[in-house]
């Protein structure tokens, strides 16, 4: 699957998730509501979690804990549309993901897209 993961095959245990995270893994989308297959988006990228302003501002069970159940629609735009730094800094809420004009209109799009079949 490559740089994405399903939510069975992500690289996070499942015990580092949070609550958060598991409440939302309900057949729908944290951002469009799609009931589409999830993925697992870490609000405060790994990539960031050595870094001294993460470590100062987040313990690293937050960094590894906070996340959101996202489609594969949903989680490619995020990490297309901004950065790890931006992402971890200002986007690292699902509240503050659907505030940001750019990922509601994503959302307005996605929720337009028809689910594909599983495949047999």
């Amino acid at each position: 699957l490559g740089r994405h993961h399903s939510l069975y095959e992500t690289r996070t245990p499942l015990h580092m998730r949070n609550d958060y995270a598991k409440q939302t893994t309900a057949p729908s989308c944290a951002l469009c509501e799609r009931a589409a297959p999830l993925q697992f988006h870490h609000l405060i990228p790994r990539k960031n979690h050595r870094k001294p302003w993460f470590l100062r501002n987040f313990t690293r069970k937050d960094m590894h804990q906070r996340g959101a159940m996202l489609c594969r629609l949903c989680h490619r735009f995020i990490h297309r549309q901004f950065d790890e730094q931006t992402l971890g800094r200002v986007l690292n809420t699902v509240d503050a993901l659907r505030a940001e004009p750019a990922v509601q209109k994503h959302v307005t799009w996605a929720r337009r897209q028809r689910v594909a079949a599983p495949r047999c």
